[in-house]
């Protein structure tokens, strides 16, 4: 997992958490989604990730004309061969960027939804299993919010990590800058995997060794419950956020080179597994309050098990 942690970090700049984030996600076998404006590398972060793990990668611009079809495939009549085919759609990939994905209507939105959910798609009524690994990360602009189609709770609900991209610092930004002259000068070459997908699904497999201990299940309960009884929240995390956050802290254990959980893995994956769980009344968010605010009253609040 470092090995492709390092690499990911020597091509993309400035974004280091959220690349160990990211790669956290993958092994845990969940998706991801993505917040960020315009112009920070969330397209170039999903293709070196697919190419570094030795993965197939897709991209679907989300538009409002867009279609269920378009994602998921379609049969068609082919006059040549008097035959009826399956043509496939780009879902069927490894790491698929679906790219703004609030600018589509809930229909279609709900195609992609399921396929992350159930690992399969349906075309004209029979089901295809999705490659192994399968993984979705999708992005949403923060700023423009005209002519979009917001996820609801329960889609958002899916996702196992929400990460939000920054502008990168100075150093970083300086470092984007000569490599990106470098890269239009000198035509790079496709990098070397750093794993392959049959041993991204083994890392998948360990994550279920992970050792956890009654104290840490008796924490990650308390955290969730608390979050249902704060003021200010009108729907808090539920169970399936539990189960969530244990599966992430499982996969960051491993990350940190250990076969075992700590508090501090349940800590570290609170804030984005969930930060878009949680349902603001609106007079809490007129009083500035948010689900970042939230995580971070209730860490400090729930004892940590010792």
């Amino acid at each position: 997992m470092n090995h492709l942690v390092e690499s990911l970090e020597r091509r993309i700049h400035g974004q280091s958490r959220n690349i160990r984030l990211l790669v956290t996600a993958l092994v845990a076998g969940g998706h991801v989604l993505l917040e960020g404006v315009p112009g920070l590398g969330k397209t170039s972060l999903a293709r070196e990730l697919a190419a570094l793990s030795g993965c197939g990668w897709r991209r679907i611009q989300f538009t409002p004309d867009l279609l269920p079809g378009d994602i998921t495939g379609s049969v068609t009549y082919s006059m040549q061969e008097q035959s009826f085919s399956v043509v496939k759609g780009p879902v069927f990939t490894n790491v698929l960027l679906a790219d703004e994905i609030n600018r589509s209507g809930p229909k279609t939105q709900a195609a992609l939804l399921e396929a992350m959910e159930e690992r399969q798609t349906t075309i004209q009524g029979t089901s295809y299993e999705l490659p192994e690994p399968f993984f979705v990360v999708a992005t949403q602009n923060p700023v423009e919010y005209d002519g979009t189609y917001p996820l609801p709770e329960a889609q958002l609900d899916r996702f196992l990590f929400k990460l939000v991209l920054d502008y990168p610092g100075e150093q970083a930004e300086i470092g984007i800058l000569r490599s990106h002259r470098r890269a239009g000068s000198i035509r790079e070459a496709a990098p070397e995997p750093a794993v392959s997908p049959a041993e991204l699904l083994e890392l998948q497999r360990r994550v279920e060794d992970v050792v956890v201990q009654d104290a840490i299940y008796g924490y990650v309960a308390a955290l969730v419950r608390a979050t249902r009884d704060t003021d200010g929240v009108q729907l808090g995390a539920s169970p399936r956020a539990g189960i969530a956050l244990l599966r992430a802290a499982s996969a960051w254990a491993l990350l940190e080179g250990r076969d075992y959980m700590t508090p501090d893995d349940i800590k570290e994956m609170a804030l984005p597994v969930l930060r878009h769980r949680l349902l603001l009344t609106p007079q809490a968010e007129l009083e500035g309050m948010t689900g970042e605010s939230i995580i971070r009253q209730t860490l400090a609040s729930v004892p940590v098990p010792r």
